[in-house]
Order: C-alpha cells, then sequence, then structure tokens
C-alpha cells in the first residue's frame, strides 16, 4: 500500500489496492493498516497518552479503555503515560509505537525490525502481545527482522537473500 506492484493485484479484505488513489490509499491505510517502524514517530510535544487520543480522534474503532490500559500496562508503559517522547527512553518509544500499532486494530500490522531497540525480556514480551493480539483478533503480522529469536513466535517464516524470498 505504499508502492505500486509492478505486477498483480493486492487486495486487502477484498478491496482491490492497485488501483486506488492516493486520498483513497491514505484512508485505507490509516483503517487497515498499522505500521510499526524504526523510527517511531512520535509527535514530540504531545505526552504519550495523548499520542492515542490522536489516534483515536481519525479512527473510531480502537480499543476499549480497558483493553488499552492492559495493553500498555502488559508493556510497562503505564508509568510514563504523561511524558513528552523526549523524556523517554528509545526502547520505550519503540513500545509506544508498537501499542499505537496495536490500539487502531488494523487487519494488517507491517513491523520492520520491532524489537530492534529492545532487550531480551521486552522483545519477547513484545513478540508474544503480537502473537496474542494476531490470533484473538484474527489479523495479520507481518514482521521483518534479522533477529532469528523471534521466528518462534511466527506461523511462517520466509528468508530473503539476494532479492529471492523462500519459505522456510
Amino acid at each position: 500500500a505504499l508502492q505500486t506492484p509492478t505486477s498483480g493485484e493486492i487486495y486487502i479484505n477484498d478491496k482491490k489496492i492497485s488501483k486506488m488513489n492516493q486520498k483513497k490509499l491514505s484512508r485505507m491505510r490509516m483503517k487497515e493498516i498499522g505500521f510499526i517502524l524504526q523510527a517511531t514517530n512520535l509527535v514530540p510535544f504531545l505526552t504519550i497518552k495523548q499520542q492515542f487520543y490522536l489516534l483515536k480522534s481519525y479512527k473510531k474503532d480502537v480499543l476499549s479503555t480497558q483493553e488499552h490500559d492492559k495493553l500498555l500496562d502488559d508493556l510497562g508503559l503505564k508509568e510514563i503515560e504523561n511524558k513528552l517522547p523526549s523524556e523517554v527512553s528509545g526502547g520505550q518509544k519503540q513500545r509506544v509505537a508498537i501499542a499505537k500499532a496495536i490500539y487502531t486494530q488494523p487487519s494488517i500490522i507491517l513491523a520492520d525490525e520491532p524489537t530492534a531497540s529492545l532487550d531480551t525480556e521486552n522483545a519477547m514480551t513484545v513478540m508474544k502481545i503480537l502473537k496474542e493480539q494476531s490470533k484473538q483478533r484474527q489479523k495479520i503480522c507481518i514482521i521483518v527482522t534479522h533477529d532469528e529469536r523471534l521466528t518462534k513466535f511466527c506461523d511462517k517464516i520466509f528468508h530473503m537473500e539476494d532479492g529471492y524470498l523462500t519459505q522456510k
């Protein structure tokens, strides 16, 4: 949904996206895709709590307050809710970005090295949460990583080498 395919068609929830204009693609990305990027893209002048309020103002179908509180608690983020991004660690920012992707309940989560800035304990917690969320809510989570430890949480594993994608 970020680039136009060179061949073939792409469908998300039975909607053909390969021919959508930029405005429709943007709306579809907001509704259907949660991104976890290496750059956390947090709004610098909003507290952690306000980051979620901003998302809720654009997308109404978000986690309930109870589910959101549990997610923040599971990720160890409750104590930093009222802090600005500049006041928290890189690992905390990454976990906030992960929580934001889950909070919007997208059909697909695309994660680029989601645990790169996390210690082992937090990395494993994040992967357990991503797996639980995708199973419970019947969502797809696609993770790109160099960290082989994460593969134990995956249902399917693909390996890319020299431009070729193969299933393990």
